[in-house]
């Protein structure tokens, strides 16, 4: 058993500890308040993973399919430009 890189015999020791600090009648309190504070954590934790994970597959989207005004865009400017170059192209032969 090692829980948060502490073996069993470190356990039994703090809760020895714990038990002649604290006391047989406070223990369970702290016991169940540790639990409540752990699980707190554990639920934040995977709320942020998969926060993490929606924001990042969103973008991962948003990166590889443009925005229809960023065709539209794009299509603009290639048609511009094969444009111009139809220009050049007359303007040069016809020198």
């Amino acid at each position: 058993m090692n829980v948060f890189g502490i073996g069993l015999p470190e356990m039994i020791l703090i809760l020895v500890i714990a038990l002649l600090v604290f006391g047989p009648k406070k223990l369970p309190e702290i016991g169940r308040s540790m639990g409540k504070a752990i699980r707190g954590f554990q639920d934040a934790s995977r709320e942020f993973e998969t926060e993490f994970k929606r924001e990042t597959q969103q973008l991962e989207e948003a990166v590889k399919t443009p925005t229809l005004t960023e065709s539209k865009e794009v299509v603009t400017k290639e048609a511009a430009t094969a444009e111009s170059n139809n220009h050049t192209a007359t303007s040069s032969h016809n020198s």
